[in-house]
C-alpha cells in the first residue's frame, strides 16, 4: 500500500481533524454504492479506508511515523542477529534473521514459530479496527432502520440504525474489522453516521421543524390541512387569521428519546398567494385596501 498520507491527500503534519475531513471527502466520492461495478474506484475506497484506519489512531500513527509498522499496520522488525558469547568456540553459531522490508506480520510469525500459525508460544494479536462513513436518510436516522452497508472489501452488512441517531455518531460492529493474527480476535468496524439533509424536515434537539405553505383562504378562514411528519402524514387545524410565521406544535411527533418519549414537531406556516395572481382577488383588494390601511413594517420596527 502507498504512503497513507499521500493516499488521503494530506501532509505528514496534518492534524487529526484535517485527516478526518479529507477521508470523509474522499469516502463520499469513492464509496462503492455511488460507483457500482467500478473496480478501480472500489480499490481506491479500500485504500483510503485502510489509510484512515491507521492515521486516525494516534498510537498507530506515531508508530508508523517512527517506522515501527508499515502502511498496513504490520510490524517492521529491525534486522536481528544471534551471536554466541564466544564466536568460533565450541558450538558457536552465527545466524542472521532478515525479515526484509516487505515481510508481513503473519510471514514473520510463521518464520519464528516453524510455520505453525497460532502455534504454542505464538502471540495472538487482535485485528485492526476499520472505519467507515455511512450516509443515512433523515427519516431513517430519526425513527430507526435496518440498513445494508457495503464495506471497503465489498462485504455487505445489515446494520441497525437506532432511533434518534445523529450525524457524527459512531456505531461499533464487533468482529467486522481486520482479521486477527495467530488466532487473535478480529477487530471491529466503526461506522460513522452522516445524516443526509431532508427536503423539508430539520432537527433541533429532539424536535422536528417544518415550514408548511398554506393558501390565503386557509390562513384567513382556518380549517384542516395535511402535514407530513416523520411517522407519516397527519391532519392539523389551521386557526383562523393565521399569518406567515404562525407556529403550531404537534406533541409527540418529533424524535424518539431513550426514555420512550418523543420530541415535538414544530410547524411554521407560510401564506402563499395564487401563482400568477388572481383577477377577482386583485379587483377586490383594489377596492378594499384604501379603506383598510394597516402598518405592518411599523409594527416590526422598520417604519
Amino acid at each position: 500500500m502507498a504512503d497513507p498520507y499521500a493516499t488521503l491527500e494530506v501532509e505528514r503534519t496534518a492534524s487529526a481533524a484535517e485527516i478526518k475531513k479529507s477521508y470523509r471527502r474522499l469516502a463520499k466520492k469513492l464509496h462503492p454504492d455511488l460507483n457500482p461495478g467500478n473496480k478501480k474506484v472500489e480499490q481506491q475506497f479500500k485504500e483510503i479506508t485502510a489509510a484512515y484506519d491507521l492515521l486516525s489512531d494516534p498510537k498507530k500513527r506515531a508508530r508508523f511515523d517512527r517506522g515501527e509498522i508499515d502502511a498496513m499496520g504490520a510490524e517492521r522488525p529491525s534486522r536481528g542477529y544471534y551471536r554466541p558469547h564466544a564466536e568460533g568456540g565450541q558450538g558457536a553459531k552465527y545466524q542472521q534473521f532478515d525479515f526484509g522490508e516487505g515481510a508481513g506480520a503473519e510471514d514473520i510469525f510463521a518464520d519464528l514459530f516453524g510455520g505453525r500459525r497460532g502455534g504454542r508460544g505464538a502471540p495472538k494479536l487482535r485485528g485492526a479496527d476499520v472505519s467507515y462513513v455511512a450516509a443515512v436518510d433523515f427519516v431513517e436516522a430519526a425513527v430507526g432502520a435496518r440498513k445494508r452497508l457495503t464495506l471497503a472489501d465489498g462485504k455487505t452488512l445489515d446494520v441497525t440504525i437506532p432511533a434518534g441517531t445523529t450525524s457524527g455518531q459512531t456505531l461499533r460492529l464487533k468482529g467486522q474489522g481486520q482479521p486477527g493474527l495467530g488466532g487473535g480476535l478480529p477487530g471491529d468496524a466503526l461506522i460513522e453516521i452522516e445524516v443526509q439533509p431532508h427536503p423539508f424536515f430539520t432537527r433541533q434537539g429532539n424536535d422536528v421543524h417544518i415550514e408548511v405553505p398554506v393558501t390565503l383562504p386557509e390562513a384567513l378562514l382556518g380549517g384542516p390541512v395535511t402535514v407530513p411528519t416523520i411517522d407519516g402524514r397527519v391532519s392539523v387545524t389551521v386557526p383562523k387569521n393565521s399569518n406567515t410565521g404562525s407556529v403550531l406544535r404537534l406533541r409527540g411527533k418529533g424524535i424518539p428519546t431513550p426514555g420512550g418519549g418523543h420530541g415535538d414537531q414544530i410547524v411554521r406556516l407560510k401564506v402563499v398567494l395564487p401563482e400568477g395572481g388572481d383577477r377577482e382577488l386583485t379587483e377586490f383588494l383594489e377596492g378594499w385596501a384604501p379603506n383598510h390601511p394597516y402598518d405592518v413594517r411599523g409594527r416590526a420596527g422598520m417604519g
